[in-house]
Parts: structure tokens; C-alpha cells; sequence
């Protein structure tokens, strides 16, 4: 009877956290993956629930986030989405390597023959989708909406 009594409750406790935690941070990718969710893509199911004349602008943002551009038109607001994809790797030959002119020099001439800082490379990424959401003039109701797969 006079048994020795444990309690290992306690050390159990930051393993249900733990798996709690890993559950909660898996639920994306469960549910469609975490490119989706993440904005890497234009979801085509919330582009089908776009109905000119009555979604807001609120549901827009609320399904995409921010647009990566916005025209102000006399007509009113317009919305434009993009998403890009990775660039396919081109074959490798040392042999024929040639480096970037950006990489062997600091500087570039523009157009009017002014020495300027060489831009940054934005090369690699290919246009996956666009949507282009045009508002009415109150600017808070859809007039019309383009989504495009490239």
C-alpha cells in the first residue's frame, strides 16, 4: 500500500504543445499548401467568386491582399495582381560561359549616355498569372475583373 506515487502529467505538457504547435503550422499545406496561402499564387477559386456589380473592394483585398499596382482612371481604381514562377534552369557548359555585363563592370551607360549604377538582375522569374480588377467610379464596388494563366 505504501506504493510509490508519480506524476508524470507535468512532463507531458510541453510534448502537447509541441505537436499542438507543428499541427497548427502543417494546417496550410493541408489545406491547399502553403504557396496558396502565402500569395505565391492568384487562387482561381476566390477569382470565380468575383461577380462584377457586387463584390467590394474589401472582399478584393480580403481574397488577394494588396495589389502590386494601382492605376487611378477617371473611370475608377484599378487593381493589378501578378504572379511569377522560377525561370527553368538553362543547361550548363563552362566552356561557353560568358559573364554578365553587370557582373564585370559597377556602372552602365542609359540611353542619354549618363554613367549610372548598373540595375539590379530580373532575370529568373516568369509571369504565371495576372488579375486586373477595374472598380466603378465610387470606387468600392467591382465594375469588371481579367484573370489570365500564362
Amino acid at each position: 500500500m505504501g506504493g510509490i506515487r508519480t506524476n508524470w502529467g507535468w512532463r507531458q505538457l510541453p510534448v502537447r504543445r509541441g505537436l499542438i504547435l507543428v499541427l497548427i503550422l502543417a494546417l496550410p499545406w493541408f489545406l491547399g499548401g502553403w504557396r496558396i496561402i502565402s500569395g505565391d499564387t492568384i487562387n482561381p477559386r476566390l477569382v470565380q467568386r468575383i461577380q462584377d456589380g457586387q463584390t467590394t473592394k474589401h472582399e478584393i483585398l480580403a481574397f488577394f491582399g494588396e495589389p502590386q499596382e494601382i492605376d487611378r482612371t477617371p473611370a475608377g481604381p484599378v487593381f493589378h495582381y501578378k504572379t511569377f514562377k522560377d525561370a527553368p534552369a538553362m543547361p550548363y557548359d563552362p566552356d561557353k560561359r560568358e559573364p554578365n555585363p553587370q557582373s564585370t563592370t559597377p556602372f552602365v551607360l542609359d540611353p542619354t549616355k549618363q554613367i549610372k549604377k548598373a540595375p539590379l538582375k530580373t532575370e529568373g522569374k516568369i509571369l504565371r498569372s495576372t488579375l486586373t480588377v477595374r472598380f466603378k467610379p465610387d470606387g468600392e464596388t467591382v465594375m469588371s475583373h481579367e484573370y489570365k494563366e500564362h
